[in-house]
Parts: C-alpha cells; sequence; structure tokens
C-alpha cells in the first residue's frame, strides 16, 4: 500500500482497490485508524488524541489533494504525494 504523505511519526497511506466510501488509512507508532476526509476515524486502534487531532489538521489543509488521489486509485492510476503537515 502506498503511502502518500508522513508528518511528525505518522505514515499516510491509501490502498487501491479498497473499499468505498473515500478514507486513508494512517499509522503512529504501530497504531492504525482508517479516517474519513473529514478527519474522523471511523475504524482502529489510533488512540493518540495528539496523532488523530494532527491528522484531522493535515486532512483541512489537503482534502481536494485527498479526494483526487481516491479517483486516482479507483482507477489504477499512480498516486500524488501529498505535503505533509508543517
Amino acid at each position: 500500500m502506498p503511502y502518500i504523505s508522513m508528518f511528525f511519526g505518522i505514515i499516510i497511506r491509501m490502498f487501491y482497490n479498497d473499499h468505498p466510501s473515500p478514507h486513508f488509512h494512517a499509522e503512529y507508532q504501530g497504531q492504525r485508524g482508517i479516517f474519513d476526509f473529514d478527519g474522523n476515524m471511523t475504524q482502529g486502534n489510533l488512540a493518540s488524541r495528539t496523532a488523530q487531532r494532527l491528522i484531522r489538521e493535515w486532512v483541512s489543509q489537503h482534502r481536494e489533494e485527498l479526494e483526487q488521489n481516491w479517483h486516482k486509485a479507483r482507477a489504477g492510476q499512480a498516486l500524488y504525494r501529498i505535503a505533509p503537515l508543517r
């Protein structure tokens, strides 16, 4: 599963043949979560509130790029890297 961004120890990935609805996977210190494009964790065990806050902030800055990557992934096309949170 290709990563599309990394920041502050958080790795953001998106699967090519993943199930609807639009989402991405985040990993931080061995914990994982699935997040929607509003930055809400819908599944997983990513317990760090700080990591969740950083992910929400990143999503708010890059939602359009996430949506573009989702469409590319569903079409089997190469994904863009998205800038990290700064």
